[in-house]
């Protein structure tokens, strides 16, 4: 199951992370979000150890998501070493979502 981070976790668990991470920006309200929820919990088993997988609601965290320019939901950011290697917005299959962690991120 995937984490929450918030705004004032978010240095600590993604910037200054030793493996990398991916973040999933949702809200309750969105439908598309709630979809991918099971998925990013799959995500978050399957690569235990080796990439840490993250939930952040919009609605409770405004400063991260406006740092990082979300301006729709979902979408998934991939850190690597404190940075942004890749992202996308929408609902996305898993495997789509695994090819960018093997190709970015191991």
């Amino acid at each position: 199951m995937a984490n929450q981070v918030t705004d004032s976790n978010f240095e600590e668990e993604v910037l200054k992370s030793d493996i990398p991470v991916l973040i999933d920006f949702w809200a309750p309200w969105c439908g598309p979000c709630r979809a991918m929820g099971p998925v990013i919990d799959e995500l978050a088993g399957e690569f235990e150890g080796q990439v840490k997988v993250l939930k952040m609601n919009v609605d409770e965290n405004s400063g991260t998501p406006g740092k990082y320019g979300i301006r729709a939901i979902p979408t998934l950011i991939l850190f690597k070493d404190g940075e942004v290697v890749d992202q996308s917005t929408g609902a996305v299959s898993k495997s789509s979502i695994k090819e960018m962690i093997a190709k970015k991120a191991l």
